[in-house]
């Protein structure tokens, strides 16, 4: 810990949690409280609903993994809370060697619905009692994992080939929302000259 005092919500959490209180430290003026797994939910929803803490704000749900293999894996919690207008930082290890997988708080925070399934989408971290667990940048049937792992190849695991034979063997729905394929449809039935003006009008954009 720097010299900077921690957030007085810390040494709360410890006062009422005890040993489910891993860690606190303060970096660059921002206090870091790591919990434990099996209690997170727990801890979070008491940092939102007690008078005197009201984290009221879930600002980013975000994950962590470092190069070095024994580490964990982390779950990232940005807090804020707007009646007091203090930022607090939680996090949850989740050891390689097991499943991971945490309690979604969309329950407590509905704003954590998307951000949990752009974890889940990137790093593979399960979120027990999500709505709609499912990719969110990637298509559902997405086969070569999770690209924000460490052990995820640059150029990902499939060969550019392999890449483009498995596009060219999906169906457009596999990739496109409904509405992206009506306006391509709705494209491709214009006139060649307003297609023209169309693409004149792009090209010029992107220069």
């Amino acid at each position: 810990m720097n010299g900077a005092s921690p957030n007085p919500s810390a040494a709360a959490l410890q006062a009422r949690f005890g040993a489910a209180i891993v860690g606190v430290s303060v970096s660059c003026g921002d206090t870091i409280v790591v919990v434990a797994r099996e209690r997170a939910h727990e801890i979070l929803r008491w940092l939102k609903e007690t008078p005197g803490e009201a984290y009221d704000y879930l600002v980013d749900v975000t994950a962590v993994e470092y190069r070095d293999r024994e580490r964990p894996l982390e779950v990232v919690y940005q807090l804020w809370s707007l009646p007091r207008r203090v930022f607090l930082r939680l996090k949850v290890e989740l050891p390689k060697q097991e499943p991971l997988a945490v309690d979604s708080v969309v329950d407590l925070w509905r704003g954590a619905d998307w951000l949990e399934r752009e974890v889940y989408d990137m790093f593979g971290v399960a979120f027990r009692g999500h709505p709609d667990l499912r990719r969110i940048l990637m298509w559902d049937g997405y086969a070569e994992g999770h690209p924000l792992r460490k052990d995820f190849p640059l150029r990902g695991r499939f060969s550019r080939a392999e890449q483009v034979r498995q596009a060219l063997t999906k169906t457009p729905e596999a990739h496109h929302s409904v509405e992206e394929l009506a306006v391509a449809e709705a494209f491709q039935q214009l006139s060649d000259d307003a297609r023209q003006k169309f693409e004149r009008a792009g090209g010029a954009g992107g220069a």
